[in-house]
């Protein structure tokens, strides 16, 4: 399981956790993960393995939720030829191929009660049978174990093995999702887009603009580093012209005009007398725009500046600083915009 990403970040907590990760790895007992989607699971359960002393045996991968239930425990433990449909011969499981290594099970909290069951056994003594075969074979493997669910609630509720857990939580890491790595967000982001910009062959990086670092530094990323990594390579590779620092970053990359609206919002008498929408328009019922929360303004007049220059400003960004188009898509003459852009001080940013 060969990774071209490396660990990036200075956060406390995250440094936290790689050191965890750092002081299990010698241990061949098993160990936990535990994270949201996209905060480097894999990443821990490879360095794990790298400063182990398997580091030269085999590292397997299975995903746990990849396969439907009648198959994972064929997968794990390998089976017979003729033990069921389809098994025209022998196969050796993923515990055969992880032995003297160590073999990394993702999504752990979907297995089955019974592929539980015969995990805990293979954990417990050390030996796995194939199906359709009642010789044991003995294998030395080291679990290493990922999830993203609350397996403790799991087995209160019993829907995940006590025992099991037990047995597989000598040591738990958990992963701090991005939005608490403080500091974390720049430093990952220049990291991908400097990554992408040799890719793209341009002679420099030209940076961030400053209103696009401050949209990365404020979302809440709840896709975590994978989600940064897509939206930060998609701003550089769009953005054309690398002279000047990115100014426009889209998170969303289903946002589109042109989306496909679903059956139930067809039919125009379901449309509200006014749309809500991302440009700053007419919202229904009074309601107040995406980000903005009048229990919190104390001052009108710069309440309505700051949203009147968080929109003229992505506008630009998204038409790269062209004024004509920009100002044809915000409703407003050339003039206007001249003015927009001199009144709240964006033109040394855009030259």
């Amino acid at each position: 399981m060969e990774r071209e990403n490396q660990f990036i970040g200075q956060s406390g907590a995250f440094l936290d956790a790689v050191e965890r990760a750092s002081r299990a790895a010698p241990m061949s007992r098993p160990v936990l993960v535990i994270g949201e989607r996209g905060t480097g699971k894999e990443l821990i359960a490879e360095r794990l393995h790298r400063l182990s002393n398997r580091w030269d045996a085999p590292l397997v991968t299975m995903n746990c939720a990849a396969l439907p239930e009648t198959l994972i425990e064929a997968e794990l433990f390998g089976h017979e030829a003729g033990a069921f449909t389809g098994a025209t011969k022998a196969r050796a499981g993923r515990f055969e191929e992880a032995d003297r290594g160590t073999l990394f099970l993702d999504e752990l909290g979907t297995l089955s009660m019974g592929a539980q069951e015969r995990l805990l056994r293979a954990v417990e003594y050390g030996e796995v049978t194939r199906i359709g075969s009642s010789r044991p074979i003995r294998v030395d493997v080291r679990i290493v174990a990922a999830t993203n669910d609350d397996l403790p609630a799991l087995a209160e509720s019993g829907e995940f093995r006590a025992d099991l857990l037990d047995r597989l939580s000598f040591e738990v890491i958990t992963l701090p999702p991005l939005r608490v790595r403080e500091g974390d967000v720049g430093v990952l982001a220049e990291y991908f887009a400097r990554r992408m910009a040799a890719e793209l062959d341009w002679h420099r990086w030209p940076g961030f603009a400053p209103h696009v670092m401050e949209q990365l530094e404020n979302y809440e990323w709840p896709g975590n580093v994978r989600e940064l990594r897509n939206v930060v390579e998609r701003a550089v590779y769009r953005w054309d012209n690398p002279d000047m620092a990115v100014a426009h970053v889209q998170f969303d990359p289903f946002e589109s005009p042109w989306k496909p609206l679903t059956p139930n919002h067809r039919r125009a008498d379901s449309k509200p007398p006014f749309a809500a929408n991302n440009s700053g328009g007419p919202q229904p019922n009074g309601a107040a725009p995406p980000g903005v929360d009048f229990e919190q303004i104390d001052d009108l007049r710069a309440a309505v500046d700051a949203h009147e220059r968080a929109i003229v400003e992505h506008a630009l960004g998204k038409h790269r600083w062209n004024q004509r188009q920009t100002a044809k898509a915000l409703g407003l003459s050339y003039d206007q915009l001249r003015h927009a852009i001199k009144k709240h001080g964006l033109m040394e940013e855009g030259e």
